[in-house]
């Protein structure tokens, strides 16, 4: 059994002192590459157990015996940081699971659901800037206008998860993949990106199949042919899963095509450009 301790001091995550004696045993588990995390806390939200937590920006096991070593939160891993090996760890334990479960339930007298929602929340502020609340200046606005910008978007639709790789305004063009949030915060994205290019918008974050966004992006490059890949993502560490889909469709792929990484800051300016 464990003891609970501090449980005022520590709303949501309780400190437990071991009683109950699991055992060590060869099994497998998660491990997770610090260098390769960056405290998004997807994986949290996955890991039905609730073993792991965003501790100092990166994502930890809480307690061994929480794991089950089935390897669902790495499917929600943008950078690839999760893996499953075998090695010397402390037994699975499900009825400390359901008693850590438990513990959180009643500790806020809300349902299991909650606490887990509760629990994703304190991780994302903990350590992903794309979730902290911030104020910026109000930008100079010229009085007068001289005439309206015209928008660039030559295809419909644009969200990856609605485009047909094989659809006729991809073949041979220059493709920009962009994250969601980059038109909101670049002022001038149509002109600057978006002019004579072939769009696919997505969040790498929120979006589900990133799978199927992999291979939509193999797709472009080995089936249509298309000519270039600019790649416009935010600052934030989450969105860097946007290029992380990329390499990995390019790695696939049996063509070759030039690829080019943006970076926009939070605030709006260029932060990088470059080919890669």
């Amino acid at each position: 059994m464990f003891e609970i301790k501090n449980k005022t001091k520590f709303p949501f995550f309780f400190i437990m002192t071991e009683t109950k004696q699991n055992k060590l045993v060869t099994r497998k588990i998660i491990k997770i590459d610090e260098d390769l995390c960056t405290g998004c806390g997807n994986c949290v939200v996955d890991c039905a157990e609730g073993a792991l937590k965003v501790i100092d920006g990166k994502a930890r096991v809480v307690n061994e015996v929480f794991c089950d070593g089935l390897g669902a939160c790495i499917g929600s891993c943008n950078v690839g940081a999760l893996k499953i090996i075998e090695r010397e760890a402390l037994e699975f334990d499900e009825e400390e699971v359901e008693k850590h479960l438990e513990g959180m339930k009643k500790n806020e007298q809300v349902d299991t659901g909650e606490v887990k929602r509760i629990f994703s929340e304190q991780s994302h502020q903990c350590g992903c800037p794309s979730t902290q609340t911030m104020t910026f200046s109000a930008p100079v606005v010229q009085d007068e206008v001289s005439e309206k910008i015209q928008s660039t978007l030559r295809q419909w639709p644009i969200k990856m998860h609605l485009i047909n790789p094989q659809a006729p305004y991809y073949q041979g063009a220059d493709v920009l993949i962009a994250a969601d949030c980059v038109a909101y915060s670049y002022g001038d994205f149509h002109r600057d990106f978006m002019k004579e290019k072939s769009i696919a918008i997505a969040c790498p974050k929120l979006d589900l199949g990133r799978e199927s966004y992999i291979e939509k992006i193999r797709s472009l490059i080995d089936d249509v042919k298309i000519n270039t890949l600019t790649v416009v993502m935010m600052e934030v560490p989450c969105c860097g899963g946007l290029l992380g889909m990329t390499q990995q469709a390019v790695d696939r792929a049996i063509r070759k095509v030039p690829i080019k990484r943006v970076v926009i800051g939070i605030k709006g300016g260029i932060l990088s450009e470059e080919w890669i």
